[in-house]
């Protein structure tokens, strides 16, 4: 049961449980062709991943002594997507942590859950959370094609490029000085512009990537639509 590490350059993952986010990011990172470590109760779930990874192990306990005898300690990131149940979630990250592994992410569902997990060293995420927060986002801006939050005030956007704007350039709409927004790039016809200049006049169907907060999304979502 002992998987041990050998020369290689890609990076290899430890995931811990097959609920419905560590399921969708063990298939996600095998379709890549990542190295992968997968760790879960449900033999049926186990089985299934054993398809993409040959390091797919049953474990009914995750205490230290178990997790080691699958070779998880090897992995470059171990992620434990254990959310709902909390004293589970924080064992399984400590016992990470302490084996030294590099980088070690956990998923938290609630503020007081996440500020545990990062007090043990682990990176947390809140995969609900973050769902929800895109979502409302592009609800809110009805322009917003997607959208990713980097921080509290800062997010990039992609937006499809409002009616309004078309035929104008870059100095006249303005997006820094009306809406606090700056231009990383644009898409035109599937290809991605990375040096925007003043006077690029803008063209129907063209995809913007902004930076900026939210409310300025929202300013400028209402510039389109007066």
């Amino acid at each position: 049961m002992f998987h041990k590490k050998t020369e290689r350059e890609q990076t290899t993952y430890g995931i811990v449980g097959l609920g419905r986010f560590g399921y969708a990011l063990a298939m996600e990172l095998a379709s890549t062709g990542a190295d992968l470590i997968v760790l879960d109760k449900d033999e049926e779930k186990i089985r299934e991943l054993r398809e993409v990874t040959e390091n797919a192990y049953v474990v009914r306990s995750l205490d230290k002594k178990s997790l080691q005898e699958t070779g998880i300690q090897n992995s470059d990131v171990a992620v434990v997507c254990i959310g709902e149940q909390m004293d589970t979630s924080i064992l399984t990250t400590l016992n990470l942590v302490s084996m030294g592994i590099p980088q070690v992410i956990a998923k938290a569902t609630s503020e007081e859950h996440g500020t545990i997990l990062a007090k043990l060293g682990a990176e947390v995420v809140y995969p609900e959370r973050d769902m929800a927060i895109r979502l409302a986002s592009r609800l809110e801006t009805s322009r917003t094609l997607d959208f990713v939050q980097l921080s509290e005030r800062i997010n990039v956007s992609k937006i499809q490029i409002p009616e309004k704007a078309v035929g104008m350039s870059v100095l006249q709409v303005d997006f820094r000085s009306r809406f606090g927004l700056n231009i990383i790039a644009i898409e035109h016809n599937g290809v991605v512009i990375e040096i925007v200049t003043p006077n690029y006049v803008f063209q129907r169907n063209d995809i913007l990537f902004l930076a900026g907060s939210k409310e300025g999304l929202l300013k400028l979502d209402h510039w389109a639509a007066e």
